[in-house]
């Protein structure tokens, strides 16, 4: 990761330029919010994504402004989502931070994070070509955003969830950024359309074995131990890869059970703990990594339309850093 950021620095300095001048405001509340959450800006995954498949999927150097602005605009719309889910999950800590719902309440939580999406949408306005086609891109994504986590808010209640409930409440909820964060850099340097469409089918790749990822770490010894929150997911009832890959290893009778302690779990908190163990006993974290891991190398086999490049690398070790990052 730190080879990849001293790589990119020149890159997230522009694209953070592009931020931090979209968010300023003369209202203070709104400014000194915006510049606390900006002070910890957390991975930055899709502006260091938009970034390299600009350059690899381009012959040209410098890249376009429209990348850079596009690049921010995943990132606002990120961060805009972010806001409204700790509203949504009543979380009280983000990035090791106390939440903007925690510290000035849920409506101004919403409040700010329509402000970042109305920012997100102005920088891309402000592109000089395929502005309406990148335009219609987000607006699809913010639609899956939405479809993505009121499906799961769905299943929580009912314990069904199946793999491709799973797969389709995943791709909103993370892969449809990251596919919308690729296109848009590869529209940006005018690729071709088989290029276009290979980088958005990588970065969907990607966005999958990145939430596999976040989801295995709920089940972990290894997050716990370095002092981070596990069990969230059982304990808001939510159905992800690890225990889908156990339930696979057992009966059909065995499944309905187990499916029956999750649905109870907002009455019964203590069940969490028996699904937990059933989902270490029947090994579902190692066959998660191993679904992870399929997604990883279909995410790297989509690469091979591009030329070789130092870019491509940085794409292909982008992929393999998403399956061992510890955080």
């Amino acid at each position: 990761m730190n080879d990849l950021l001293a790589y990119l620095k020149p890159g997230l300095e522009h694209v953070n330029s592009f931020i931090d001048a979209a968010l300023r405001s003369d209202i203070e509340l709104l400014d000194s919010t915006n510049r606390s959450l900006r002070e910890h800006p957390g991975k930055m995954m899709r502006p260091m994504l938009a970034l390299l498949v600009a350059r690899a999927a381009s012959s040209s150097s410098p890249l376009p402004e429209d990348t850079f602005r596009y690049a921010a605009a995943t990132e606002l719309l990120h961060n805009a989502t972010l806001l409204h889910d700790d509203v949504v999950d009543g979380a009280t800590e983000r990035r090791g931070m106390p939440t903007v719902a925690t510290l000035l309440g849920g409506s101004a939580a919403v409040l700010i994070g329509d402000y970042w999406l109305q920012k997100c949408l102005r920088l891309i306005l402000g592109a000089r070509r395929e502005t309406d086609r990148v335009l219609r891109l987000f607006a699809q994504t913010l639609g899956h955003l939405t479809e993505g986590e009121l499906l799961q808010m769905q299943k929580a209640t009912s314990g069904d969830t199946t793999q491709a409930d799973y797969l389709r409440i995943i791709y909103g909820k993370t892969a449809s950024l990251f596919e919308s964060t690729a296109l848009s850099a590869a529209i940006s340097v005018s690729a071709s359309e088989d290029v276009i469409r290979a980088m958005g089918d990588y970065a969907v790749e990607l966005g999958i074995a990145f939430q596999i990822k976040d989801d295995i770490f709920d089940y972990s010894d290894e997050a716990q131990a370095l002092g981070k929150p596990v069990g969230i997911d059982l304990k808001e009832q939510k159905i992800t890869q690890p225990l889908l890959c156990a339930l696979e290893t057992v009966p059909e009778e065995e499944q309905k059970r187990i499916r029956g302690l999750v649905a109870r779990i907002s009455d019964h908190p203590s069940l969490a703990d028996e699904v937990s163990a059933f989902v270490k006993a029947h090994d579902g974290v190692s066959l998660a990594v191993i679904e992870m891991n399929k997604r990883i190398q279909k995410a790297i086999s989509l690469l091979d339309i591009l030329p070789d490049s130092k870019h491509k690398e940085y794409l292909i070790k982008l992929a393999r850093l998403v399956g061992k990052r510890e955080s």
